[in-house]
Order: structure tokens, then C-alpha cells, then sequence
């Protein structure tokens, strides 16, 4: 193959690449050598499509966020929402309207929970005897017990928490949009981490991290679940060395002679140059992911000395790490829905529980010990909660089917008010009933406290402006703010 043939097809190989190192190492060299326009400041155009740092709209508290999304629906009323009156009435006919999703398997009868609940806390907030971990960090967390999507379905309203409008493929995710507006901080790892469960992809899969109809630089990095977590990142034992400098430089010096000839095209030689980036990463993302120096007592902290917790134990402390470093955006996925208890809750719920309880709250508590939880947001939450009613028999088979109407999430850290509950859902936790709270809602508040006025990040496609919270007006939910 000539010399010419073999710059065109990396060339191409590169150009076309969405994923991997190549990908996030052109970003972070496109920010570094400065090589796209800069703002022009006029209207109907985009910011500059590259990860330099960008000032926010404002001063910011927080400058970055570690999402653990749990996909399936979490029960609210089996853990963060108690309810006497359901359990006071459990086996009755509920009087009120409710979709079901499965009715085959539709019941109308009142589910009480069968776990307890404890004040926790100096702030008292009620917990379930299941997150016993959780309970321990809720001074440090606001609860809010009025989410609503208005959907019950899983997808229609992952949708709505990643890309702003529910059930709308081909959005960026929140991620892209953060990056988008504030470029990244790190100059050697991606803005917009994604950490992959073993059990596989969640629900909805590459669309929770999808960059939409933005560049792909701003689509989330995944990283494996199991090593190596990043394919790639050392060359072969033959290249090693000495003889990958050669390499090198040997392409440095094509690259140069293609320059000389094609002038003007210096964007696809900076994703040429992403090889040097890359060779720079070699040290930077081995050294962020290498959890084995951490001390013992973190390790255990995490739960990486028990089997039931050790996965997401280690994903939690990654995540840790990762924003330590400069990483902007980190989303923790679980494979599958295995929040999506429509039978046997008794037995699958603290099955699910036991698997992330002690992880979460490792995470909150190692970035309060290391003054990162001001900085940094955590979110715990997912798509959707479950049904007060019981789905199939009222026994030790039965299960609660989804519920868009009303739920509850968590957020610490970055501003966020600590040790409070907002908002209520009705007396058997069907519906969000008091200061109802959407995911535009939910998102206009994130972007907040990162400094970002919502209605403010635009980006122009297909000739109409785009935002984020396009799904519904949006308001800064400022009383769970500091």
C-alpha cells in the first residue's frame, strides 16, 4: 500500500469514528491547539464546537455531577415515601383512576409496605429499613417526593430525564448539554464518562448517553465493566517503547508532508495528532481507573470486600476518582431494569437494595471527607416509581406496577439543600400531589447550580433552536437550593 493510501484510509478511519480513544482525544486536542472559531457572539449560532473551558452564565456551585440512574423505577413508598394510610389500608379497593401497563395482571388493591420505616438522621427523614447506608448520609441529602413524568412507561420516560422531551429520540442527553456549555476541565480524560454495568446495557441503551444531533465529542466515553475498562490504551509488548516513539514520529512526518500539500485542513490533521493525545492517556486513564492503591478502609467503605456490592462499589469509587480529576459528567447504569419489581417485591427489592445501598453512600461520604461534595452533585434516582395498588395476587408473589405519576429521587452536594424533604405525593402515594416537580424541572435546577441559566444553552438544528428543557416550561426548583 503506498504511503498516500495509507494516510487516506486513517484519515477516513478517524473521521468516521464515534467511539474510543480516537474520539475523546481529538476533543480534548481540538481544545487544546484551538483550531475551531470562536464565539461570534451573533444570533441562530452555536457555541464553538470543541471542549475548550467555557465561563458559565453565572458563578456556579457545583462544576460537576455523578448521576446514579436506576433504571426500572425504584418503589418510593417502599423506601423514601411512607405512607400510613396505605398501610392502614392495604387489601382495600383503591378508590381512585390508575393506568396500568400490564392489566393482565391488574389489581385495585391497596399494597401496604412491608418494610419499615425509621426517622434517620438529625433531620428525621424517613427511611426504609432496606437502605440502611443511605440513612446514614440523609442528613447530606434532599429528598424529593414529588417527581413526576405524567408516563408510566420506562422508556417514554428515560427519555424525558436524559434528553428533555419524553419518548423524543435523537436528543443530546444532559451530559452533552453540560459539556456543550461548559467544555471540559481535564486534559487528558473525556468530559462525559459513562460506567457500564457486567450484566449489560440499561434500558434504552446507547440513547441514556446518545450526543443527539450534536458532534459526537459530546456523546458519553463508555467504560467496561470489568477490565480492561478501556480497550487499547497499551500498545502491544513489541510497540512498547522506543519503537512506538519512532512510530511516531514517523507519522508526525507524513502528516506534516499531507499538511504541506492539502493546506487548510488542519482540523483533520488535529484528529491525525490524536494519536500523541492518546499516547498521553496511556498514563492518565490507567492511573485514574487503578483503584488498587486506594487504602483498605475505602475499599471496604465501598463494599469492594463483599460480592453483593463489590461491581457497583467499584463504579461508585471510579466515579469518585474520575471527577477528582476534572471529569465534568459521570452516569452509573445498571444492566437492565432491576428496579422493575412487578412480582415478588419482597424477596427482588432488597435484593436490588443490598446491591447499590452501601456504594451510594460510600460515594457521598468519600467526597464530604475530601471537600468534593460541595462541588459535585449526586443524584440517585430513576425513571419512574411504582403503584400503590398491587399487581397480581396480594401475597408473597406480589409486585407493584410502574407509576409516572408520582416518585421520588435524592440529590446531595453542589448547592443542594442538605437534609431535607420537598414535596409531597397524596396519602397513598399515587400522584404527586404538593410542589410537583418534573425532569425539566429537575434539570433546569442541575443546570443552575452549575452556573447555567437553562433557556440560555441553545444549540441551532435544522434551523430551529434546541434546549434542553424543551419538553415543558422549566422552572429552578430554588427551594431545595442553599
Amino acid at each position: 500500500m503506498s504511503t498516500e493510501s495509507m494516510i487516506s484510509t486513517r484519515r477516513q478511519f478517524l473521521a468516521s469514528s464515534a467511539f474510543g480513544i480516537g474520539s475523546f482525544a481529538l476533543a480534548q486536542l481540538l481544545k487544546n491547539d484551538r483550531l475551531l472559531a470562536e464565539p461570534s457572539g451573533k444570533p441562530g449560532e452555536n457555541l464553538p464546537l470543541d471542549l475548550r473551558t467555557r465561563a458559565p452564565h453565572f458563578a456556579p456551585k457545583a462544576d460537576a455531577m455523578i448521576s446514579l440512574f436506576m433504571h426500572g423505577g425504584p418503589s418510593h413508598v417502599d423506601l423514601f415515601d411512607p405512607k400510613p394510610e396505605l398501610t392502614k389500608n392495604s387489601g382495600s379497593d383503591y378508590s381512585g383512576d390508575v393506568v396500568f401497563s400490564f392489566v393482565n395482571r391488574a389489581s385495585k388493591k391497596l399494597f401496604g409496605s412491608p418494610f419499615k420505616f425509621e426517622k434517620r438522621g438529625q433531620c428525621g427523614t424517613d427511611v426504609s429499613e432496606l437502605l440502611p447506608e443511605i440513612a446514614g448520609i440523609v442528613d447530606d441529602v434532599a429528598v424529593i417526593r414529588s417527581m413526576h413524568t405524567g408516563h408510566n412507561g420506562h422508556e417514554v420516560s428515560i427519555r424525558y430525564f436524559h434528553g428533555g422531551i419524553a419518548g423524543v429520540t435523537g436528543r443530546p442527553t444532559m451530559g452533552s448539554w453540560i459539556v456543550y456549555a461548559l467544555g471540559s476541565e481535564s486534559q487528558n480524560l473525556p468530559a462525559y464518562m459513562v460506567l457500564a454495568d457486567p450484566a449489560g446495557h440499561p434500558v434504552d441503551g446507547t440513547l441514556n448517553w446518545s450526543n443527539g444531533f450534536m458532534p459526537p465529542l459530546y456523546q458519553g466515553t463508555v467504560l467496561r465493566a470489568q477490565e480492561p475498562r478501556i480497550f487499547n490504551l497499551d500498545p502491544p509488548a513489541r510497540l512498547k517503547g522506543t519503537l512506538q516513539q519512532q512510530n511516531l514520529a514517523f507519522l508526525d512526518q507524513l502528516n506534516k508532508r499531507h499538511l504541506q500539500k492539502h493546506p487548510g485542513e488542519a482540523e483533520l490533521e488535529a484528529r491525525i495528532a490524536s494519536y500523541e493525545l492518546a499516547a498521553s492517556m496511556q498514563t492518565a486513564a490507567k492511573e485514574a481507573l487503578d483503584i488498587s492503591k486506594e487504602p483498605e478502609h475505602i475499599h471496604k467503605m465501598y463494599g469492594l470486600d463483599e460480592d453483593v456490592t463489590r461491581s457497583y462499589g467499584e463504579r461508585c469509587l471510579i466515579a469518585r476518582r474520575l471527577v477528582e480529576r476534572g471529569v465534568r459528567f459521570v452516569q452509573l447504569f445498571l444492566g437492565g431494569q432491576p428496579w422493575d419489581n412487578h412480582n415478588t417485591i419482597r424477596k427482588n427489592l432488597p435484593d436490588i437494595c443490598k446491591r447499590t445501598d452501601k456504594p451510594s453512600a460510600a460515594l457521598v461520604k468519600d467526597l464530604k471527607q475530601r471537600g468534593l461534595l460541595d462541588t459535585t452533585i449526586v443524584h440517585w434516582g430513576g425513571e419512574i416509581g411504582r403503584l400503590p395498588v398491587c399487581e397480581g395476587e396480594l401475597n408473597d408473589s406480589a409486585g407493584r406496577d410502574h407509576n409516572g405519576q408520582g416518585f421520588t429521587i435524592w440529590l446531595a452536594g453542589g448547592g443542594i439543600k442538605p437534609g431535607i424533604t420537598y414535596g409531597e405525593t397524596d396519602e397513598v402515594g399515587h400522584k404527586a400531589a404538593v410542589n410537583v416537580v418534573t425532569p425539566n424541572d429537575y434539570q433546569a435546577t442541575i443546570l443552575n447550580q452549575l452556573g447555567l441559566d437553562h433557556t440560555k444553552i441553545v444549540y441551532h438544528n435544522n434551523g430551529r433552536e434546541q434546549r434542553l428543557t424543551d419538553g415543558r416550561p422549566a422552572r429552578v426548583v430554588s427551594e431545595i437550593l442553599t
